[in-house]
């Protein structure tokens, strides 16, 4: 253990209470010499491969070819088959070995049982918000709008000019839009002389 410490520190993390281990192969990962996978030539552990329990065994018979090292053995998704699947692969191993297995496998198979359990459920969907395209978005539309006021603004006076007939009739201009804006003063003028017509009606029945 003391010399994997002081040869591979990535491989290893400590703690105020104790060293973990960061090989993907480790049965339990804790950082000691039964746990270690690099330090037993004899070793087993179990992994999820896309939904699948796969027991993994290394012997020593196969270190001479590290590509082939590991032997991979699909378990069965019927929890008790696994287990005995394990108790028959594992037979003649240390029962350290065969029991944390059996932890492990366990462990795996109520986290994917929870994740089907959440994929069945109604979630929120989460969508990333890039704050660069957001702020410039929102600087782009204040521009635009900004520009939208400027040309409301103008058009305005443009249509007070020519009703006043400052251009004369030297101009052209679109005349949907000029009578538009008469029957809109027109409509405006027409609410003003009611309102003041019924102000006066209310007026003269005080007085009586």
């Amino acid at each position: 253990r003391e010399t994997l410490q002081n040869s591979a520190p990535d491989a290893w993390t400590r703690t105020q209470t104790q060293t973990f281990c960061r090989n993907e192969f480790n049965v339990t990962g804790l950082c000691n010499r039964q746990s270690c996978p690099l330090a037993n030539s004899q070793y087993a552990t179990v992994k999820e491969e896309d939904g699948v329990c796969i027991l993994h065994i290394k012997t020593i018979e196969r270190a001479h070819s590290p590509k082939n090292l590991w032997e991979k053995i699909k378990l069965s998704k019927n929890y008790t088959e696994a287990l005995s699947q394990i108790d028959e692969k594992l037979k003649y191993w240390p029962n350290f070995l065969v029991h944390k297995c059996k932890q492990r496998l366990t462990k795996i198979t109520q986290y994917l049982i929870r994740m089907r359990k959440l994929s069945l459920k109604a979630r929120p969907k989460l969508v990333g918000v890039h704050k660069k395209v957001e702020k410039r978005e929102q600087s782009r539309e204040a521009k635009a709008l900004k520009a939208a006021h400027i040309e409301n603004a103008i058009e305005k006076e443009l249509l007070e000019r020519l009703r006043q007939g400052t251009y004369g009739d030297i101009y052209n201009f679109p005349m949907q839009q000029y009578q538009s804006a008469l029957d809109e003063e027109e409509a405006l003028a027409q609410d003003e002389e009611e309102a003041e017509e019924l102000g006066e009606e209310e007026y003269d029945e005080e007085e009586e």
